[in-house]
């Protein structure tokens, strides 16, 4: 029962707590009036913030390497090309800087690549040192010397590469010398450099000669994200042997294609001729234009 002496002590316990819930209150609508004034300030919303704190949509990744339009890109006919490349490469040895062919494909990520050899009309790179390997007495090696291989072996290639010394730029095996050749463990050596050989990619071969016959002069090309890039010619060539080494390359790598047309959609997109110094024109393909130079004055460095 409450007496009249208590009662004065509980109206103001109430008045007490009822002040630090009113002044709770206060502080709590100040400190969210003070948040509004400042998103005003910088000129944000509270819905602003509501969608910086969702977690952002992931985009989709392309499946198809990025594309420019060639409409209004600026396109240029060999010869011109070659007028402007020359003027980058002035004072150069003729066969010292290379004209180098770029085809941009359009097709999707992660899928067959073109990848292939050949022998060009006019050969780009004629220092190329071939490696073969077969028994150095047999008839083989001798075919292999005939046909221009630099060096011939089994044992001495292989504990040549373990030591290091890679003095070739292209390696061929014999199929009767694969076994040995795998046995000796080069795979981790000459694999990362390309230059292990494989049936895949036709240099485990039972011709040695005629294999190394079209290593030489010859030239390889393989598409790397969506380009294949390969050395076109010397800056010497002519327009016409320059044209000749084009179609070449465009005619195999349109066959190329065609065999990956079961498998996959690719077209050609862009063709684009640089060299060691320049930088890269797109090619309209067309020999000459109106105010292209005269071919002979294309011909002398």
């Amino acid at each position: 029962m409450t007496t009249p002496a208590s009662f004065p002590r509980r109206v103001a316990l109430q008045h007490v707590r009822t002040t630090v819930q009113l002044n709770a209150h206060l502080l709590a609508l100040q400190n969210v009036n003070r948040a509004v004034a400042v998103r005003h300030a910088s000129g944000k919303s509270v819905g602003d913030n509501r969608a910086r704190d969702q977690p952002k949509k992931k985009k989709k990744a392309r499946i198809t390497f990025k594309e420019y339009d060639l409409k209004d890109a600026e396109q240029f006919s060999l010869c011109d090309a070659m007028r402007y490349i020359r003027a980058f490469e002035v004072g150069k040895p003729p066969t010292v800087p290379k004209y180098d062919l770029a085809v941009k494909f359009r097709t999707v990520k992660n899928g067959p690549t073109v990848r292939n050899r050949l022998r060009l009309p006019h050969a780009v790179n004629t220092s190329l040192r071939i490696c073969v390997i077969c028994p150095p007495d047999s008839k083989h090696a001798e075919a292999a010397k005939k046909a221009g291989a630099s060096i011939i072996g089994e044992d001495s290639v292989f504990d040549a590469v373990k030591e290091g010394r890679i003095d070739f730029d292209r390696c061929i095996c014999h199929q009767d010398s694969a076994g040995k050749m795998n046995k000796a463990g080069l795979g981790r050596i000459l694999g990362p450099r390309g230059l292990m050989p494989s049936a895949k990619f036709g240099t485990i071969v039972k011709d040695v000669g005629a294999s190394v016959k079209g290593l030489v002069g010859g030239s390889e090309y393989r598409e790397r994200n969506g380009v294949l890039r390969m050395a076109i010619g010397q800056l010497g060539f002519t327009p016409e042997e320059m044209q000749a080494n084009i179609k070449a390359l465009m005619s195999e790598v349109k066959k190329d294609i065609a065999v990956l047309s079961d498998r996959i959609n690719k077209e050609i997109h862009e063709v684009v001729l640089s060299s060691t110094s320049s930088p890269g024109f797109t090619l309209n393909g067309e020999f000459r234009s109106l105010n292209s130079p005269p071919t002979r004055d294309l011909s002398v460095i």
